[in-house]
């Protein structure tokens, strides 16, 4: 936890960062920051495809959220995050300012959810316009313009309107987007990275039982010829480094030693 209080931790700039997740939890997280990124890319352009790629993305977060209670799962880890960094109160080592805005942005995501009265996007949930969209998308080209009139229609309204439409939509998971996007930021801080090698394109690593690692870091040169493939659980990982092609043969392992940044993040 005190390396989340420290400024030199991220890869070098321009590197290519693999990351994988050791716990359902870190997994799910990670998943829903990917979509709240890419809806929030498509949400600020105005064409009627960005737009189903916006509904697209509010529809896969929902199927994410499922029958869950994600709203319970953020907050108890919000709470172990903040029981951890008032540990470190009377550390004379720490840089107290910063440790005190990290524990005043808990406490703001924690009040934000206590806000929220039962189920999160609820009323997302409860949509038959959303619904519909829902259950044409499990067809492949299922949500053509005859199959979904209502969807064509609200497609053909002002840039504005659907923009509109969207921000409102997305803006049910504010608060735990932003509380989740905290949650990753104190994992990935938690570990400097370090350099590792692996003999002949592999890596593996066994990890302490009681110090739990819930997120493996590889950072790889910019412009390296190969990519990080991880695998792993709460015991174990191991990373493959092989050589990309885009052609029919399947990609295969390097049998060159490559030398990489690795952090296991442990928190």
């Amino acid at each position: 936890m005190e390396a989340a209080l420290d400024n030199q931790l991220q890869p070098v700039p321009g590197s290519a960062l693999y990351e994988h997740p050791l716990n359902e939890r870190i997994r799910t997280f990670l998943r829903l920051e990917y979509l709240f990124k890419q809806a929030a890319h498509h949400v600020k352009r105005n064409s009627h495809w960005d737009s189903r790629a916006t509904l697209n993305c509010i529809l896969e977060i929902l199927a994410v959220f499922g029958n869950t209670n994600l709203k319970s799962e953020v907050m108890k880890e919000l709470e172990r995050h903040a029981t951890s960094l008032k540990s470190l109160e009377q550390n004379p080592e720490i840089d107290h300012k910063q440790l005190s805005q990290l524990l005043d942005d808990i406490d703001s995501r924690l009040d934000a959810l206590h806000r929220i009265n039962g189920q999160i996007a609820s009323e997302l949930k409860n949509s038959e316009f959303l619904s519909g969209i829902r259950q044409r998308s499990a067809i492949p080209g299922g949500t053509c313009d005859f199959d979904l009139p209502a969807l064509h229609y609200w497609l053909q309204q002002p840039a504005k309107t659907r923009t509109d439409d969207l921000y409102r939509w997305l803006g049910q998971f504010d608060a735990i987007g932003q509380a989740i996007q905290l949650i990753l930021k104190l994992v990935r801080e938690s570990t400097i990275m370090q350099p590792a090698v692996a003999e002949a394109g592999m890596y593996q690593k066994t990890m302490d039982p009681n110090l739990p690692c819930q997120l493996v870091r590889i950072a790889l040169p910019a412009g390296a010829p190969y990519f990080a493939e991880l695998s792993g659980g709460r015991h174990r990982f191991t990373a493959r480094f092989l050589q990309f092609s885009t052609a029919d043969q399947r990609a295969s392992q390097t049998d060159q030693d490559v030398k990489f940044q690795l952090a296991c993040c442990v928190i």
